[in-house]
């Protein structure tokens, strides 16, 4: 199974964690044994093993295990995070509606969590290129420890994205603590940052080996894909707005030039024709994803391989916290906003696979979910290869979180296009849809016509990009660096009462859906898209559809307490500031 080829990252982080570790909390290592550096870096293995280190702290619980993938990105205009009693509750549900404080119980750890990949990642980035073999080694040698080098660098940049992007501003080190002459360090702005690992990744790419090419058979690793996919991100932070010390959302005045960046990177991949879209979205998910297998398309670019094995510190909660429930099994945490479920046309197969409206019953038929308690469906269960995955008390199924996927690169690259141009190109058309043209399974009379104009065309991007990337983490991000969130988070609150009450345009859509009894995957029997008929079918069972959840629930907790110019970002944990007198809150917390 896929998840195999990592089981040994919270072994080997042990190797790295010993090498050195420094005074403070946000890059505290807590060595597990001890090696120093002269043994650590002697050769071409123990390398890779230390770098393995690094992968770990993406990983477990305080990262994309859950925290980082499924509470830091919610409340968005596609779903909600998990809303209903205790609120506030100090965690994170409290994180979810933007009522967090600086007590809240979910930030140091992922926070600290980070700088500690940050250390672990120095640590290599320092000591690979002072070894002997990294000039002077055989070809062999050479060639891996400058693609060990560029990894780690990469790894070093997604940390920091992580941080910036959560955090704003906020200390920066480039170099291992044990060089450090103060430890108490004050905020770095961000742009800084973004600059240094720019370059950073701007000299990776080169080093590292594409999917597929020798040594470069596993996407949990970085390939140069990934360090080019992950430097085009990175370009449209700096170059999007963000939240400043002054409460303004705000952008540099060259932002063009980080659009060029992203439009080069992106346009490097597209040229190089090794990644590709997988024919059936579905098959990204049921057949890759969540069957512990690489996709065979490479179109899954990267993903944060996960330990399996029951273990908080390395394994991932995707199927438990999230997804449909099975016996009352599962946290079903994630709900799905009927106006994203209704965004997608009754033709777009991304519905039904990020979008998951029903529950599990013990004897494995399907009891259906209302509009307002659809859950996420991308990572379920249902569809997750293991012995006990679908009728078990266990949390942690071994799923992989997908850091980069090529479609994404097709939207940048036609978003970036657009920005600098002022309008699409023709490859920017074409970008875009192949994207939409696989989400309604190749049938190219389905898509409609793509807008040519600026304005026209970044609407569609937008939406777009909710469409194929739902779920998976990024649009609350991309609404920050879009300066939008505000005015989406109460666009949709505007619809979701338009719906509740019935109105246009939701006023032909159905009150009560019917789904065939005891079948074991959910079979509608009546149209999602209009009002239902007189009598129900025969051997159905209904569901009232719309019912009150929307006002009762959703509209209850759903971003209730954002506030513009501040919920943009969280504050520092007080533990954290507490530890560094240099340290400030900022951005009115």
């Amino acid at each position: 199974m896929k998840r195999s080829t990592i089981l040994n990252y919270i072994l080997t982080a042990t190797l790295i964690a010993g090498v050195n570790t420094s005074c403070k909390d946000y890059l505290d290592v807590n060595p597990v044994s001890s090696f120093g550096p002269d043994y650590v870096f002697s050769n071409v293995t123990n390398v890779n093993k230390a770098l393995l280190g690094v992968y770990s702290a993406l990983g477990g619980d305080q990262g994309y295990g859950i925290r980082v993938s499924m509470y830091y990105p919610y409340d968005n205009d596609e779903m909600m995070g998990q809303g209903s009693t205790p609120y506030p509750d100090n965690e994170r549900r409290d994180i979810a509606h933007y009522s967090v404080q600086p007590s809240n119980t979910q930030l140091a750890s992922p926070f600290n969590q980070m700088y500690t990949g940050i250390e672990r990642a120095n640590l290599c980035i320092y000591y690979i290129p002072k070894m002997a073999q990294y000039e002077g080694g055989t070809a062999s040698e050479k060639k891996d420890l400058h693609r060990l080098y560029a990894e780690a660098l990469t790894l070093r940049a997604q940390f920091y994205l992580e941080l910036l992007r959560n955090w704003g501003d906020l200390p920066s080190q480039f170099q291992p603590s044990s060089f450090e002459t103060d430890l108490f360090k004050s905020k770095t702005d961000r742009d800084e940052i973004y600059d240094h690992v720019l370059a950073d990744l701007g000299e990776a790419a080169d080093m590292l080996p594409w999917l597929g090419e020798a040594g470069a058979t596993d996407n949990t690793r970085i390939t140069q894909g990934a360090a080019r996919a992950l430097r085009a991100r990175i370009a449209f932070f700096r170059g999007g707005y963000a939240l400043r010390k002054n409460k303004q959302m705000e952008r540099a005045a060259n932002y063009l030039d980080f659009y060029q960046i992203a439009k080069d990177e992106c346009n490097a991949i597209i040229q190089k024709g090794v990644h590709k879209l997988n024919p059936s979205f579905k098959a990204v998910f049921k057949d890759a994803l969540d069957a512990h297998r690489q996709e065979p398309n490479g179109e899954i670019i990267w993903e944060v391989g996960m330990t399996g094995g029951n273990s908080a510190n390395g394994d991932s909660k995707l199927g438990y916290y999230n997804g449909p429930r099975w016996n009352n099994k599962g946290n079903g945490a994630l709900t799905i906003l009927p106006t994203f479920f209704y965004l997608f046309d009754e033709n777009d197969t991304r519905r039904d696979v990020t979008c998951a409206p029903y529950d599990i019953n013990s004897d494995g038929t399907i009891v259906a979910r209302s509009l307002a308690n659809i859950v996420d469906g991308k990572f379920r269960r249902d569809w997750i290869v293991g012995p006990d995955a679908l009728k078990s008390e266990a949390q942690y199924f071994g799923v992989n979180w997908p850091m980069v996927r090529y479609s994404d690169v097709l939207l940048m690259f036609a978003e970036a296009d657009n920005e600098i141009n002022h309008g699409p190109s023709n490859d920017a058309i074409t970008a875009f849809e192949q994207v939409r043209l696989r989400g309604f399974g190749g049938n190219s009379g389905l898509i409609g016509t793509t807008p040519t104009d600026y304005d026209g065309f970044f609407s569609a991007i937008m939406k777009e990009r909710s469409l194929e990337l739902g779920g998976e983490g990024m649009r609350k991000y991309d609404l920050i660096r879009w300066n939008r969130l505000a005015s989406r988070l109460e666009e949709t609150k505007d619809a979701l009462t338009a719906m509740a009450a019935g109105l246009p345009p939701y006023d032909n859509y159905p009150t009560t859906m019917y789904y065939k009894s005891g079948a074991t995957s959910l079979q509608w029997t009546n149209s999602l898209y209009e009002l239902q008929p007189a009598s129900p079918p025969a051997g159905s069972t209904s569901i009232d559809w719309r019912g009150t959840g929307i006002t009762t629930t959703i509209l209850t907790y759903y971003a209730i307490s954002f506030e513009a110019n501040k919920s943009e970002l969280f504050p520092i944990h007080t533990s954290i500031i507490d530890t560094n007198p240099k340290l400030t809150q900022d951005y009115g917390y």
